[in-house]
């Protein structure tokens, strides 16, 4: 299982919390092995990847990204990744994380749908590229390899992408032919379209389309929102793990409750409302000392408040004033204020996150006309890089 990156949220403070969560679900199932159960050898709880950093931001050492990649001290395998367009940047990208120690795995994104993105050649767009999308990956693989020489193990680099543009233009098939003779390692599929976004159902069809025509080790990402919808992408399309995004806001234990599933446990965490005070309460914590910077931390925060608060009987004005926070001191005496006895609520359980509606692509001019690109796409694509968060 793998938390998927989500900018401005898979921070490191979130990870550690989340990797945390894992590790109970995989300790408790252990537990239950020595008491005489029979689960699944355990594996590692899981990979929790750093939000998507722009190649250009690192290879230029922007100092909030040098912040945003920053490891988390606990973490056994640490995972970053990278947006690029450019198989230079990407490659002095790769080079910095490997050689300065930053990443143990690094993942390539081709799955990002917004239109800022797409619209200029990037994200979900640039697979349609056949000759761009092996030059990025390539180059990519080659600087891992190169930089992992003297240590004890070679770098991996991963994609993440869509199933295509939309349902006449599909390019998984292609993606996953380049990054085999790539040296690509393993494959992730969101199985929705760039014209979805986020909306629909996605299509766990195309996963098992994806693990029977590659050899790689193959990962479903879409519609996981309990540990139950993953026993069933997995059992419906053969994939080797799951990716969990929207998921997670607000709901960090839902990898205490994957990481137990995984490994053969029943075990599920569902905390009272004092419970989600305490983990919110760490979380900001865990943010200041990110930042250095309570004020920005709690700012950070606010997001979080209306996922972590889902469900629960928390008034409106409560919720509102939980939004404005600045201080720990004031987050913690609102918290405090809530009738925190409550016990979870089944409203808090289900599909997180806005699925919103289907988008027509933001394409550049004559985008789909070949999957080669012409002389002034050519000269354009570095614009891809312009203005994308991630650092």
């Amino acid at each position: 299982m793998m938390l998927s990156p989500m900018a401005g949220v898979t921070n490191p403070p979130f990870r550690q919390i989340c990797r945390e969560f894992g590790q109970q679900g995989a300790e408790i199932a252990g537990y239950e092995a020595r008491s005489g159960r029979t689960v699944g050898n355990l594996a590692p709880a899981g990979l929790y990847i750093c939000e998507m950093i722009t190649t250009r931001a690192l290879v230029e050492r922007i100092p909030e990204t040098l912040n945003m990649v920053k490891p988390d001290e606990g973490d056994p395998v640490r995972s970053v990744q990278l947006y690029g367009v450019q198989p230079a940047t990407t490659a002095a990208a790769v080079k910095i994380l490997v050689e300065e120690e930053l990443a143990d795995h690094i993942d390539l994104n081709f799955g990002c749908p917004v239109p800022k993105v797409t619209r200029k050649g990037g994200g979900s767009a640039l697979p349609w590229k056949h000759d761009l999308y092996e030059d990025v990956v390539k180059s990519a693989v080659r600087a891992a390899q190169t930089a992992s020489r003297g240590r004890t193990h070679e770098v991996p680099v991963t994609a993440k992408f869509r199933i295509g543009i939309d349902a006449d233009h599909e390019t998984f098939r292609d993606v996953a032919r380049i990054s085999r003779s790539a040296g690509i390692s393993g494959l992730t599929l969101h199985a929705r379209t760039t014209e979805q976004h986020y909306a629909g159902q996605a299509d766990w069809e195309k996963i098992a389309i994806l693990k029977e025509i590659s050899d790689l080790p193959v990962f479903g990402n879409g519609d996981v929102f309990e540990a139950e919808d993953a026993n069933r992408m997995m059992a419906q399309t053969g994939c080797d793990g799951v990716v969990i995004g929207r998921g997670c806001q607000g709901r960090p234990w839902i990898f205490y409750d994957l990481a137990a599933h995984l490994h053969g446990s029943e075990a599920r965490y569902r905390p009272t409302l004092r419970e989600v005070a305490q983990v919110i309460l760490r979380h900001a914590q865990l943010s200041v000392e990110h930042f250095n910077d309570e004020h920005r931390a709690l700012r950070e925060m606010r997001k979080h408040m209306s996922w972590y608060m889902r469900g629960f009987a928390v008034g409106g004005e409560i919720r509102h004033q939980l939004g404005l926070v600045s201080t720990l001191a004031e987050l913690e005496e609102r918290l405090n204020s809530l009738d925190l006895d409550q016990e979870y609520p089944q409203a808090a359980s289900g599909q997180r996150g806005r699925a919103g509606n289907p988008k027509r692509p933001h394409l550049p001019e004559f985008w789909l006309e070949s999957h080669l690109l012409n002389s002034a796409q050519q000269a354009k694509i570095h614009e891809a890089e312009i203005g994308i968060s991630g650092g």
